[in-house]
């Protein structure tokens, strides 16, 4: 049985490994055309996929110490590895969907940087007066008296 453990986490971790590699090579480009920094993208991505690898090891650490007995060794090697590549198709499923959500929102990021940046190119070339919002400070007012729970909206100013 030794000899099967040893072949089941040998396999296991050069699937890890493999598929670690892949999460990386095309995340980074992935990535990159979101960052448009190589190496932000790249930064990202070792990080998600460090995340990925300390995941899925220790995964693959909890399945290894579990027993299965199908009476055959060969086929309780076959029976962990199963579970670990399931595992693992989940644990990169996921990992592609964080990488999504933070390539989605460096992208709204730069849309609404550029948004902004035409805004204000707008105001320039108009001569539209800034927007900005000035606020008065409000005397201070005797908490002694003032119920916590409601605000009294007279008591605060803002002008443009």
């Amino acid at each position: 049985m030794e000899q099967g453990y040893a072949v089941f986490l040998l396999l296991g971790v050069v699937l890890v490994l493999i598929d670690g590699q892949l999460i990386y090579r095309s995340g980074r480009a992935y990535m990159n055309r979101a960052y448009g920094d190589p190496e932000a993208a790249r930064s990202m991505t070792a990080l998600a996929t460090v995340l990925f690898h300390l995941v899925v090891l220790g995964l693959l650490a909890l399945v290894s110490i579990i027993t299965v007995n199908t009476g055959d060794p060969v086929k309780d090697v076959v029976v962990k590895l199963g579970v670990v590549l399931l595992l693992l198709a989940l644990v990169h499923a996921v990992t592609m969907i964080i990488l999504g959500r933070i390539r989605d929102r460096q992208l709204q990021q730069q849309l609404a940087d550029e948004m902004a940046e035409e805004h204000r190119q707008y105001e320039r070339e108009h001569g539209v007066p800034s927007q900005a919002v000035r606020v008065e400070p409000v005397p201070p007012v005797d908490t002694s008296r003032v119920d916590p729970t409601r605000i009294d909206p007279k008591q605060i100013k803002t002008t443009r």
